[in-house]
């Protein structure tokens, strides 16, 4: 195993591997998954089920992104997703990272796309677990709850092919275009998240790093969802 993935092991101070919360959540998770891809298949729907989404509290801090506030909040955007995801992979002793890219979301709700003024999500996070010999990327963003409420099928993962996000949704509408990747990391690139949103989203955040907005995310896909049923 090269150093590299050997990195993939330890503890960061975002992907905190060693926190007792974190290690309990991983070892539950995994349960009597003999092989370690049936381990990371089960981390991957832990994950993606047990923390819902929410693209409105967002905190650009060591503190606010850790895999271990992310657990203890219960909800969390791409990227701590992403975070806690590889944190779990690291705790089963599967070399864990995560990465960026920029994607065009066809889906966000009405609301924080006009906020953002773009459908472009710059940073969008997923998971990378080192199986087989291979890197194999998954993404747990998106909850089946809230994949119903938008009316796109939930992402799968096998631990043995990517799953990065659906291009379609049910009904064959654009749903998530990959425009760029940034890559994998060992840890979170904190400042250059933040001079990414800065550039793309300067009235999103406040100063400190802290969200200047919020929402109800759930909320408005269903209202979203109710409109476009009526043709409104």
């Amino acid at each position: 195993m090269s150093n590299d993935v050997q990195a993939c092991l330890v503890p960061t101070p975002f992907i905190n591997s060693d926190h007792p919360a974190v290690r309990k959540f991983a070892l539950e998770a995994a349960g009597d998954a003999a092989t370690e891809i049936d381990k990371a298949v089960r981390l991957f729907y832990a994950v993606r089920d047990g923390i819902r989404y929410d693209p409105y509290r967002i905190v650009l801090s060591i503190e606010g992104m850790r895999a271990s506030t992310t657990l203890e909040k219960g909800y969390g955007y791409c990227v701590v997703k992403a975070v806690l995801l590889a944190a779990c992979a690291r705790v089963l002793g599967i070399p864990g990272r995560i990465g960026l890219a920029d994607v065009k979301n066809h889906l966000t709700t009405e609301r924080l796309k006009d906020l953002m003024k773009t459908d472009l999500f710059t940073g969008h996070g997923y998971s990378e677990f080192y199986l087989g010999g291979r890197w194999i990327k998954a993404t747990p963003t998106f909850n089946m709850d809230l994949c119903d409420r938008f009316g796109v099928k939930p992402l799968d993962f096998d631990g043995v092919h990517d799953a990065l996000l659906h291009p379609y949704d049910q009904k064959g509408n654009r749903h998530m275009e990959y425009v760029q990747d940034h890559g994998p990391f060992n840890d979170v690139p904190l400042e250059m998240i933040k001079e990414s949103f800065r550039v793309y989203y300067p009235t999103f955040f406040k100063a400190d790093g802290s969200p200047a907005i919020g929402g109800n995310f759930e909320r408005e896909a269903v209202e979203d969802r109710a409109s476009r049923a009526s043709g409104k």
